[in-house]
C-alpha cells in the first residue's frame, strides 16, 4: 500500500455531491505575467506569459461568459536588492529570485485588494514563492490551502537540491515545518514561512528526489502520484484531494499548476518534462471540479517554455495551458452559456 493511500483512507470519498463553499469573486479576474526564468536550469520560461497572451488567452477567458471581467495587469518588473556581496550555498541566482518574488507578492496583494482573483502566468515555478506570499498578506495561513499540480514535489532546500535551481524549492520556503532546515536568507526575510504542510496536497507526482521522499514520509504529506491516479481515476482523486485540504469547504484555495504535470504528448514545451503524466482530459476535469468547488481564489500557471520543442510542441503546450486556465474560471466542455 502506498503512502498516499495510507494517508487518504481516512478521508471519505463522496462522489454524489461536490464541496460547498462560499463563492469567491471569480467573475473579476486579474492576469499578471511574470517573465522570469532564473529559478530554472533551462532558459525560456520568461517568454511564457507573452506567448500565452499572443495565443489569445485573455480573449478566450472573456468568451467563457459575458459576466467575466478581465484586467491585464501587465508584467512584473523588479530591481535587485543591495546584498553587499552575500552568497548562500547552492541557491542559483538568489538575488533575482528574491527580488522578482517580492515584486510579485506586492502585485498579487494589489490585485486581491482590487477585488479580483489573481491568475499568475509564469515563468518558472520559483514564482510560487511570491504569488502565494501575496495571497497570504490578505488572509490567514489557516484559511489558505494549496493544491500543487506538478510532476515534482518542489520541496528541496539549498542543502538537498541536486541542482541549486530554485524552481525546485518554492514549497519548502513557504512552510513552517521546514523553516529550521534553511539558513538565514536576508533577501527573503519578507517571505513568511507560515503555511503548514497539512494544508498542501500534490497531484501528478512522478519525479521525486531522495530527500523529498524522506520528507513525504516524515511529515505525512498528502499527495496523489500517477499510480494513484491510474488506480483510482481522476474523479476520486480530485474529490479526495479537495476534501483532504479543505474538509469543510470554507478555506480559500490556491492552485499552483506546473505545465509539466501533463504528459509531454500534451505539453512538451517545458524545461523539465516527465513521461507518463496527466492527460489533458484529466487536467481539465481536475480544474473544472476546482471551479465547481467555489473555493478557488488564486492560481499560478508556470513552466511554459516556448523555446523548447518545435512549432507543434509549442502550439500544443500553449493550447493545453489556455484550456487549463479557462477550465479553472468556468469554461465548460459541454458549452458555455453567457
Amino acid at each position: 500500500m502506498s503512502w498516499s493511500l495510507k494517508i487518504f483512507n481516512k478521508f471519505p470519498i463522496n462522489l454524489s455531491s461536490s464541496i460547498h463553499a462560499r463563492a469567491f469573486n471569480s467573475k473579476a479576474i486579474g492576469i499578471l505575467g511574470v517573465p522570469f526564468d532564473k529559478g530554472a536550469g533551462t532558459r525560456g520560461t520568461d517568454k511564457g506569459p507573452n506567448a500565452l497572451r499572443e495565443a489569445g488567452l485573455i480573449d478566450e477567458i472573456k468568451h467563457i461568459s459575458s459576466n467575466i471581467d478581465v484586467k491585464d495587469y501587465g508584467d512584473v518588473h523588479y530591481e535587485l536588492m543591495n546584498t553587499n556581496g552575500r552568497k548562500i550555498h547552492n541557491l542559483n541566482d538568489l538575488s533575482d529570485v528574491a527580488a522578482c518574488n517580492k515584486a510579485l507578492a506586492d502585485q498579487v496583494e494589489k490585485i486581491i485588494k482590487d477585488n479580483r482573483m489573481p491568475i499568475t502566468l509564469g515563468g518558472c515555478h520559483s514564482i510560487a514563492i511570491g504569488s502565494i506570499s501575496g495571497v497570504l498578506r490578505t488572509t490567514t495561513p489557516d484559511n489558505l490551502c494549496i493544491l500543487w499540480v506538478d510532476a515534482h514535489l518542489d520541496l528541496n532546500t539549498n542543502t538537498t537540491s541536486p541542482t541549486g535551481n530554485m524552481h525546485g524549492m518554492p514549497a519548502s520556503l513557504l512552510v513552517k515545518e521546514l523553516r529550521s532546515n534553511w539558513p538565514t536568507i536576508p533577501e527573503l526575510e519578507w517571505c513568511k514561512a507560515d503555511l503548514s504542510l497539512r494544508n498542501f496536497c500534490w497531484i501528478g507526482l512522478r519525479s521525486i528526489d531522495y530527500y523529498e521522499r524522506i520528507m513525504m514520509e516524515q511529515y505525512g504529506i498528502k499527495y496523489f502520484d500517477m499510480r494513484d491516479i491510474d488506480r483510482m481515476g481522476i474523479d476520486k482523486v480530485t474529490n479526495a484531494a479537495l476534501k483532504a485540504i479543505n474538509p469543510n469547504g470554507d478555506r480559500q484555495l490556491h492552485v499552483s499548476f506546473d505545465i509539466d504535470s501533463l504528459d509531454p504528448l500534451f505539453a512538451n514545451s517545458t524545461g523539465t518534462p516527465a513521461g507518463a503524466g496527466l492527460t489533458l482530459r484529466e487536467c481539465l476535469f481536475l480544474m473544472e471540479e476546482v471551479h465547481r468547488s467555489g473555493t478557488l481564489s488564486s492560481m499560478d500557471l508556470v513552466e511554459v517554455n516556448p523555446l523548447v520543442g518545435d512549432v507543434r510542441d509549442v502550439t500544443n503546450t500553449l493550447n493545453s495551458a489556455k484550456a487549463i486556465v479557462c477550465a479553472a474560471i468556468g469554461s465548460n466542455r459541454s458549452g458555455n452559456s453567457s
